[in-house]
Order: C-alpha cells, then sequence, then structure tokens
C-alpha cells in the first residue's frame, strides 16, 4: 500500500534525514556549492581548480559532487581564499526567540 506523505523540511535536509552534526554539514555544503560555482564560473577544468587549491584533480571531483566527508570546514573556508574571496566570521548572541545558537553561512 503507497502512503502520500508531506513532511515540513526543518530547513536542513542533513537534520531531516538524521544525519550527525547536521549544523556542520550544511555550512559545508553551502561553502562547497560556492567553490563549484566560482570553478564553473571561471570555466576551470578540475586540473586547473585542483592546482589552484594545492590539492589533486580527484579531490577536486569528490568537492564538486558534494562527497565533503574529508574536507574540513576550515579547508574549505582556505580554498575560498585560494579563488581570491574574504571570508568573514561573525559571533553575536542568539535571539531571545530560539535556546541554541546556529551555524549559517550568508553570501
Amino acid at each position: 500500500m503507497k502512503t502520500d506523505r508531506i513532511i515540513a523540511s526543518s530547513g536542513n535536509v542533513f537534520e531531516d534525514i538524521g544525519l550527525e552534526h547536521p549544523k556542520e554539514y550544511k555550512a559545508k555544503a553551502v561553502l562547497a556549492a560556492h567553490i563549484h560555482g566560482y570553478i564553473t564560473e571561471k570555466g576551470y577544468t578540475q586540473k586547473q581548480a585542483a592546482e589552484i587549491l594545492g590539492i589533486d584533480q580527484p579531490k577536486v571531483s569528490r568537492l564538486v559532487r558534494g562527497l565533503l566527508d574529508e574536507f574540513s570546514t576550515e579547508r574549505l573556508l582556505m580554498f575560498l581564499n585560494a579563488f581570491g574571496y574574504d571570508v568573514e566570521i561573525k559571533i553575536k548572541r542568539t535571539p531571545k526567540s530560539r535556546k541554541k545558537g546556529q551555524i549559517r553561512v550568508v553570501a
């Protein structure tokens, strides 16, 4: 028997599917998407991107396919620096409407 259910998203697919550390996964995914977008925008091959980033081409392949387990958030930030992006980290108090803070990547 097929049941059609609609489940409201939390806004973080990694949380919705039950992964540990979903906020970190989401932040890394947003950073990787920006890196992938830059590579595409510039028309770089994966080999050219790898040379700029100081990694090998297979790692660029994994990065643009969203296979991010081997990449720390810090490393992704450094990749953005290598492509000429400044990265700012802003720390502020959580609003009273929420008990816990959140991690967001805003571009």
